[in-house]
């Protein structure tokens, strides 16, 4: 099985919404989508259909996606992720307390919740796929890095690269080229959401960028996709 063959199931009774989320899915490759729009149809679906991912509204006509999250937990440990227009902290906390995923609010971009997707179905039924061998040294420009050693080296002079900004980047190489969001990320170095870590990465991808970056105010390495993550810049000509 890949990615594109994992079913989803979309439980929210807003119809116009529904078949714009079905419509991005089945875009950008995915072919099993299912869809309810209560609890009790979702349950139902859920049930018959065994789906690898669950998008959950909060707001539904005959209950909230908070006590249809638990009854899908008594039954499977698929992933869930929330998808609501209530953006309160509290109901962001509550739902992630429960053991969702992830949480997203509406309106929200198209790319992001696909990314969000691509990283939960990649974490929890591809990370143990062989991957390929892990560099040992990555070159930035006048800057060599080794990973081994986790150290930074420019004109003879080294500098080392503490624990976390050796997962940050490390993370960022395996997906060179490809924005790798700040839920990806966290998970990486922290084992944990994003939630609670904004300004703590904030603060690593600067130490970061001063180490690796010729002008750390103007990066060119680490790139910043505003809203979803950051990148790490491929080498021209590099595919």
């Amino acid at each position: 099985m890949n990615l594109y063959d994992c079913k989803i199931l979309l439980i929210d009774d807003n119809a116009e919404l529904v078949s714009m989320i079905s419509g991005i899915l089945t875009k950008s490759g995915f072919e099993s989508i299912y869809t309810a729009g209560s609890c009790s149809s979702g349950l139902e679906v859920f049930l018959k259909e065994e789906p690898q991912l669950v998008i959950l509204d909060i707001m539904l006509p005959d209950g909230d996606g908070f006590t249809l999250f638990r009854r899908l937990r008594e039954q499977s440990q698929v992933p869930i992720l929330f998808l609501s227009a209530r953006d309160e902290d509290n109901d962001r906390l509550f739902g992630l307390g429960l053991g969702a995923d992830d949480y997203i609010t509406k309106p929200f971009l198209p790319q992001e919740l696909l990314l969000r997707i691509h990283a939960i179905l990649k974490r929890v039924y591809f990370s143990s796929v062989q991957l390929p061998k892990e560099e040992k040294v990555l070159i930035l420009g006048k800057r060599e890095i080794s990973f081994e050693n986790a150290q930074v080296t420019a004109e003879g002079i080294s500098v080392s690269l503490t624990a976390k900004e050796l997962l940050l980047l490390k993370k960022l190489n395996q997906n060179r080229g490809k924005i790798v969001t700040f839920d990806a990320i966290c998970q990486a170095v922290w084992e944990d959401s994003y939630y609670g870590y904004e300004n703590t990465l904030m603060v690593h991808i600067r130490h970061l960028r001063e180490k690796i970056e010729e002008d750390p105010s103007h990066p060119v390495w680490i790139q910043t996709a505003r809203g979803l993550g950051y990148r790490l810049k491929k080498e021209e000509g590099q595919r």
